[in-house]
C-alpha cells in the first residue's frame, strides 16, 4: 500500500487507479481515509506533471483525461493540496497545455475548489 502512490504518478495506470480505488473501499469508515487520499491526491499531481514534461507538445490524450478527471475528483473530497504539487502542475501545466481544453476546465475547477474559502 505504500508503493502504491508511487505507481501512480507513471501514465497508463488504471489498473493502479482501480487497486487505489478498492483500498480506499477498504478504508472508507477509516481515519485513515483523508490521509490516504491526500497521498493519491498528490501521486495524482506529480503523474500529470511528469507526463506534460515527457511529452512537452504532443498529447497523451487518453491517459491525461483520465489523471485529469481523477485529479478534479479527488480535488472535490479532499479540497486542500501540498502548495509545491499545485505550483508545480499549474507552472508545468501552462507551459505544456496552455490550449488543452480538458486541462483548463479541471484547473478552473480546481481554482474554484481550492480558493472558495478565501473569497468568501
Amino acid at each position: 500500500m505504500d508503493q502504491l502512490p508511487a505507481a501512480l504518478e507513471r501514465a497508463g495506470n488504471e489498473e493502479s487507479w482501480a487497486v487505489a480505488d478498492a483500498i480506499s473501499s477498504v478504508l472508507k469508515n477509516s481515519d485513515e481515509l483523508r490521509s490516504w487520499r491526500r497521498r493519491l491526491l498528490s501521486a495524482c499531481m506529480k503523474g500529470l506533471v511528469a507526463m506534460y514534461s515527457s511529452s512537452r507538445g504532443e498529447s497523451k490524450q487518453e491517459a491525461e483525461r483520465f489523471m485529469l478527471l481523477r485529479l478534479e475528483e479527488l480535488l472535490r473530497v479532499v479540497e486542500e493540496v501540498d502548495p509545491d504539487d499545485w505550483c508545480s502542475l499549474v507552472k508545468t501545466g501552462l507551459k505544456y497545455r496552455y490550449r488543452d481544453e480538458t486541462f483548463l476546465k479541471v484547473l478552473n475547477v480546481a481554482i474554484q475548489l481550492l480558493y472558495k474559502s478565501e473569497s468568501s
